[in-house]
């Protein structure tokens, strides 16, 4: 799990562990949000046999390498982003190089060690400005900030993993989530 000390992925992260499944955990701990409450919120898994946290930015291709080298993962679930749309408009390259280059560097490791499974965290984002509410996952989608835009091409990199390599692919398009250890 990418970004398993977050919000959703340290949820995620507690209920696979609870369940009894091996998670391995990649977090940078990135400022964006506090790295104090990200480590808090790995706090339920972090003495499990079953949890271990790899702490590396999702671009550092060796390291990652060495992971998927060193671990039989059979399934990534993908929910390491730089978030913030605003903060997207004063540094769209810091977007670019998480998003799309994070996720495109994520599926090629899933693709050359044969991940069955490889489930992406988009954003409502990506819809941009419509009148075509409720949204659907037909809805056109015109993103509005790099933030969205890093998004929406990190889904199409997966379109195109899937299609090429037969990789199944499931991508999410959160919309404004809450609960605990929300911010």
């Amino acid at each position: 799990i990418t970004g398993g000390a977050g919000f959703i992925g340290s949820h995620i992260v507690d209920r696979l562990v609870k369940l009894g499944y091996n998670v391995l955990c990649v977090d940078n701990f990135d400022p964006y949000y506090s790295p104090e409450l990200k480590r808090q919120n790995l706090n339920a898994s972090m003495n499990n046999e079953n949890f271990r946290l790899i702490e590396a930015d999702i671009n550092d291709h060796e390291k990652l390498h060495e992971f998927f080298k060193a671990n039989k993962i059979d399934k990534v679930i993908h929910m390491a982003a730089k978030a913030g749309v605003r903060a997207s408009i004063e540094e769209p390259f810091a977007y670019t190089q998480t998003n799309i280059d994070g996720t495109l560097n994520l599926l090629e490791l899933s693709r050359r060690f044969k991940v069955k499974n490889f489930i992406f965290a988009s954003s409502s984002s990506v819809y941009g400005i419509s009148n075509n509410i409720p949204f659907k996952e037909n809805t056109p989608s015109r993103p509005i900030s790099p933030y969205a835009a890093s998004k929406k091409s990190a889904e199409m990199f997966c379109h195109v993993y899937s299609h090429l390599y037969n990789i199944p692919i499931t991508c999410l398009r959160f919309f404004t989530v809450y609960g605990p250890r929300g911010r």
